[in-house]
């Protein structure tokens, strides 16, 4: 494991019975391994939506730049949204 560096934190009262009870459980032997848990997820998520932005989203943005002919007006993509929104309400209206 990398040296480690003390820090001192405050939770709101609801966070750390969280971490309470995940130590309590046996889940975690210490709440600093509850919080280094949480903070490697949390550099998991934000690597995730890294890659997603690069390996995704650039590479369509640079397309839609170089064929503009491809996108869809917004006015057409909201009707689409608001007429699928419209067929779902209305499937739970009929209890299906």
């Amino acid at each position: 494991m990398a040296a480690s560096r003390k820090r001192t934190v405050s939770l709101p009262a609801e966070q750390a019975d969280y971490v309470d009870d995940l130590v309590a459980s046996g889940a975690y032997a210490t709440s600093g391994e509850v919080i280094r848990a949480g903070l490697r997820a949390l550099q998991e998520r934000d690597a995730a939506a890294e890659r997603w932005l690069r390996e995704e989203v650039v590479p369509v943005a640079f397309a839609m730049q170089a064929d503009t002919g491809r996108a869809i007006p917004v006015a057409k993509v909201f009707d689409e949204i608001r007429a699928l929104h419209a067929g779902r309400m209305n499937r739970s209206d009929r209890g299906a």
